[in-house]
């Protein structure tokens, strides 16, 4: 199961079982305290009501979720591990109805609390409910109010276009056959709420197929997939009698970030606008009007959030929020004390500048990222400064990531804002082709309180650039285009923007300079913290999440495994020893070889087979003298392909008899 995916057949039920959820009655005071959450889509709404600090437990599917605090993986939504969820002792489980078995055997040592993904209305009474058992029932009503008020606005500026205009929208979930959601899905719910109309199968379910006949029947206008399903989308439609449809003959093919078409949690809203906005550029964005967007009545400057940045050049700084469009937009704000020279990878060298900054357009408005004259017209119009005296830079990362990083070494300091964004189009210099946008991109701003000559901003840039993509190799972050083969330098659109500062003057930032070190290093750590703000890429995370970063899915090269070998369980066993030493490690290690390009067979093969021996223990004599090819995929890079091998024929020994092929 990736990460990605919908959640298949689950059961909305909340099961109270043997443990109260009131205080002086067994549980803890304001509800479960130690929460395992087997349920991506509810453990976003743990986070949205700000539990998150009782989790205790997640599946490697979690692991990308931004807010998540360090907490114990416990295996993949689909098979959890039993023991790793009982070590845990938690007072609440939350479970989808693929995880029955599970609930049997806990049956009388937790709380149950079993999830469904139904329409927009299934998921505010899923709040409210989470919001009674966690003792939040105030944070959860301001949850839903919230999410509804956003709803409430698209419903409203969409409500004049006559049912019949309304265009036919279909989700492609997926190719071969040609899959889509069933009547009832949470999906179809989504669309309409966008203003689209969806397909009626007369079938009921999460995903079913489609025939061909259903298919040029409906004739949809726009068909949408989620990030990875770009090649399926391609192929799927490029056949004959598929193409013959209005969205591929009008090239209305959309793709949108897993994360929010996937999901029936607190972020459907977020795709329900960026939906709508899709359908309706005209309406929404007042894209296509020769006069361009037209502001909406409620379009303006709203709350600042100080930051906290003592620098010479500076009079303040602050996060404005804003609304454009009718959609929240968030923008950094930098107010120089004295007209400033900067050095922008953007907008090139610039001088009398008061005003300095970085916007983040929210997932409604990223259709607007191509008009960069309108972007910067709307920047100086929110700080109320003429264009000439201002330089932004724009993102798509939510500045919920930002990251301010501050240094010094005696008197001189260096202050690193970074937002960062690395889904979707992160890529490798030099070698991979930049051909499309997907709102991503690493927006840095380097300040200091000395003044840095045109030469030592020029430079600044360099070191910059250097701390951005040691953090991305630090992280591991994977290039979009060849995750398995290579790792991420930085996105395809990303920007430093370093201003000139006032101070005693600099004329060098190189790295064997402290500002140049400085600058490094405060770009450095605020890029690890905003990719993890932003997408949720740690340190710490489980090699079973870097395998699903890189495309590797374990789940088919052990259906692919037990058809050569034999043998039954083999993915949730995969996942399980994956997350134990020294099992983990290997695999790891194996994954930096083939970042290394390591091709040394006779090497790898000896550590497969003593990892397999390790596995095997007693069934150690039902392995023969050479290992099985059970993981035979010529796409993998050695190290890996070998390890993988070793371990499912340790795995298989286990059981029995490994069958040859």
């Amino acid at each position: 199961m990736r990460r990605h995916q919908c959640w298949r057949g689950a059961v909305l039920l909340l099961l109270l079982l043997p443990w109260p959820l009131v205080a002086g009655e067994g549980g803890a005071a304001g509800g479960p305290q130690r929460i395992v959450s087997l349920v991506p889509a509810v453990t976003e709404m743990l986070l949205a009501l700000g539990a998150g600090e009782r989790i205790v437990g997640v599946t490697w599917h979690d692991e990308f979720l931004p807010a998540l605090p360090p907490t114990t993986v416990v295996g993949g939504f689909a098979a959890p591990s039993r023991e790793r969820i009982e070590a845990l002792k938690p007072d609440l489980l939350i479970t989808s109805s693929l995880h029955r078995h599970l609930e049997e055997r806990l049956q009388g040592t937790t709380t149950v609390f079993r999830h469904r993904p139904g329409t927009l209305a299934d998921l505010y009474a899923t709040i409210h409910e989470l919001g009674q058992v966690l003792g939040r029932e105030d944070a959860a009503r301001v949850l839903v109010e919230r999410l509804t008020v956003r709803l409430e606005k698209i419903s409203a500026r969409t409500a004049a276009i006559a049912p019949e205009q309304r265009p036919r929208v279909l989700r492609l979930m997926g190719g071969e056959p040609v899959m889509v959601p069933g009547d009832d899905s949470f999906q179809n719910d989504y669309i309409r709420a966008a203003g689209g109309t969806p397909p009626q199968l007369g079938r009921q379910g999460q995903i079913v197929p489609i025939s061909l006949e259903e298919w040029q029947q409906f004739n949809p206008q726009v068909v949408y997939g989620c990030g990875d399903d770009r090649e399926r989308l391609r192929r799927a439609l490029d056949r004959p009698g598929w193409r013959e449809v209005a969205a591929v003959r009008d090239n209305r093919i959309l793709t949108f970030p897993c994360e929010l078409t996937c999901r029936p949690s607190v972020r459907a809203v977020d795709f329900t606008e960026a939906l709508a906005a899709a359908l309706y550029p005209g309406e929404l964005l007042g894209l296509g009007s020769e006069a361009g967007p037209v502001p909406l009545a409620d379009d303006a400057a709203g709350a600042r959030v100080p930051l906290d940045l003592e620098l010479p050049c500076l009079r303040q700084a602050y996060l404005l929020d804003s609304t454009w469009r009718g959609f929240a937009n968030r923008t950094l704000v930098l107010e120089f004390s004295e007209p400033q020279r900067l050095l922008s990878s953007l907008d090139g060298p610039r001088q009398g500048i008061r005003v300095a900054g970085n916007h983040a357009l929210s997932p409604p408005t990223w259709k607007l990222a191509g008009d960069l004259p309108g972007l910067r017209r709307r920047a100086a119009e929110l700080v109320g400064q003429p264009q000439e005296e201002t330089s932004f830079l724009f993102t798509g990362a939510s500045m919920d990531s930002l990251s301010v990083q501050q240094q010094r070494y005696r008197d001189m300091r260096v202050a690193a804002l970074v937002t960062a964004g690395v889904r979707g189009n992160a890529m490798r210099a030099g070698r991979d082709e930049g051909s499309f946008y997907e709102p991503g991109t690493i927006n840095v701003i380097v300040l200091s309180n000395m003044r840095l000559s045109e030469r030592a901003m020029a430079r600044a840039i360099i070191s910059a650039t250097e701390g951005k993509s040691a953090a991305l190799a630090d992280l591991d972050v994977r290039s979009s285009y060849g995750p398995l083969e290579r790792q991420a330098t930085g996105t395809g659109t990303d920007n430093v923007l370093v201003i000139g500062g006032s101070g005693p003057a600099i004329d060098g930032s190189g790295g064997h300079t402290k500002m140049g070190e400085l600058i490094a290093r405060t770009v450095h750590d605020g890029v690890i913290e905003a990719v993890a703000r932003q997408s949720g890429i740690r340190p710490q995370r489980s090699v079973l999440a870097r395998l699903d970063e890189r495309r590797v899915r374990l789940g088919r090269l052990a259906a692919l495994a037990e058809e050569r070998c034999g043998g039954a369980g083999l993915g949730p066993a995969l996942e399980d020893i994956l997350l134990t030493p020294p099992y983990d490690g290997l695999l790891r290690t194996a994954l930096a070889a083939a970042d290394a390009g390591v091709d040394d067979t006779v090497l790898w093969r000896e550590l497969a087979r003593s990892a397999a021996l390790s596995l095997a223990g007693s069934g150690r004599g039902n392995l023969g003298r050479d290992l099985r090819d059970c993981v035979a995929d010529d796409t993998l890079p050695p190290p890996l392909a070998l390890t993988l091998n070793g371990l499912v024929n340790g795995l298989l020994a286990e059981q029995g008899p490994v069958r040859p092929w």
